[in-house]
This record gives C-alpha cells, sequence and structure tokens, in this order.
C-alpha cells in the first residue's frame, strides 16, 4: 500500500508541474524578463522579483554549495563502483544504488531538456546573454541528490541512528539554504523555484517508491 500511495503522489505531482509549466507558457506572458524576453504568469513574478531585488552574494554561495550535493553524488558512484569490482556482478550491487543510479540519468535527462526546450529566461543577465532559469537546476539538484541520499542510507544502514540523522540533517539545512538563496538572490523567477520543487520531489518521490519494499 505504501509504494502505491508514493506512485500516486508522485504522479499528481507531475501533473502539477505540467500544469504549471502550460501556465508559464500561456498565462499572463509578457516581455518583463532580461533583455526583454517574455516571462509567464509575469504578474506574480514581476510582483516577487520586486520584492527580493538582486543579491548576488547569495547566486555564489549557493553555487558553492551546489559542489556538496555533486560530492555526495560521487561518493554513492564510488559506492557503486566498488560493489561492482568487489562482487563482480552489476545484480549483486545494492538495488538502491542501481536505482539511484538510473535516477540520476533521469533527473540528468530533465535538465537537458529543459536547457534546450526554454520556458522563461533569469530576471537578470549574469554573463553574456539571456540564461534557461525554468526549473531551477539548483533547487532540483539539491533535493534530487540530499533526499534521494537520505532514502537510500536509511534502506541500506537503517541500524544507523547517528549516521540516519547526520544525513538527515545536513540534507535538511542543505535544501533549505539553497532554495532560500536562490529565492532571494534575485536570480530566478519564484516559478522557477517552485517549478524545481515539484519536479524533483515528484522524482524523489519516485526513486522511493521504487526502493520501497
Amino acid at each position: 500500500m505504501k509504494k502505491k500511495i508514493l506512485f500516486l503522489l508522485s504522479a499528481l505531482l507531475f501533473v502539477f508541474f505540467a500544469l504549471l509549466t502550460f501556465a508559464l507558457l500561456k498565462l499572463d506572458v509578457k516581455a518583463i524578463g532580461a533583455g526583454g524576453t517574455n516571462v509567464g504568469l509575469s504578474t506574480i513574478n514581476g510582483w516577487f522579483f520586486s520584492l527580493t531585488g538582486v543579491n548576488l552574494l547569495w547566486y555564489h554561495i549557493t553555487d558553492w554549495l551546489g559542489l556538496l550535493p555533486l560530492a555526495v553524488a560521487a561518493i554513492f558512484a564510488f559506492l557503486g563502483a566498488a560493489q561492482l569490482i568487489k562482487r563482480k556482478s552489476i545484480k549483486k550491487v545494492d538495488r538502491e544504488i542501481i536505482l539511484m543510479g538510473i535516477f540520476y540519468v533521469l533527473v540528468i535527462a530533465f535538465y537537458i531538456f529543459f536547457e534546450t526546450k526554454i520556458i522563461n529566461y533569469r530576471p537578470i543577465i549574469i554573463y553574456t546573454s539571456p540564461e534557461a532559469s525554468y526549473p531551477s537546476s539548483h533547487t532540483m539538484m539539491v533535493i534530487c541528490i540530499m533526499w534521494s541520499a537520505a532514502i537510500a542510507v536509511k534502506s541500506m544502514w537503517g541500524e544507523r541512528k547517528v549516521l540516519c540523522k547526520c544525513v538527515n540533517a545536513l540534507s535538511v539545512i542543505l535544501i533549505a539554504i539553497t532554495i532560500i538563496g536562490r529565492l532571494i538572490s534575485g536570480v530566478h523567477w519564484l516559478t522557477d523555484i517552485i517549478g524545481g520543487m515539484v519536479l524533483s520531489s515528484a522524482l524523489v518521490l519516485l526513486y522511493r517508491a521504487a526502493v520501497t519494499e
């Protein structure tokens, strides 16, 4: 029953993400972005941007913090490779790690898709030209990697309470700082962050459902 509920919640979040994406393409689209680029749901996005303004310090802080989730992903990749070498069969690698590899591929696929199919551009030009900003890739990365890591650690080493608590605490802290930091940095629209949170949550719940016995 728990697995079915997780799959259902994941599906509902995917539907919500699709509806949000459609709304950004069709509703209240105005040229309020950097360089006169069009932005969907422009009234709420413009209002929130007027509240936060631009704070590039937080942009750089969250950029550097983004290295930590990548390090966590690398640790699991190394662990999977070590198990494969030692056990001499991919079938003997912990299924949480195998499923995590598939999960990462899915996350990367979504990232590449939205880098090529641009929904909204950033509110400001950081380098030389407008950049895709929906959904927020930093928000997606930190939620997908850290939340799935906490799930995998609990599934594989649930008896190690201290380890689980440390991973959970690190995950919550990194996710919170990244989301808040990206919100107040002014390099994303509000809907970029919301979209990143919804899509990554849908993906992680899908991973959790797959891992759940």
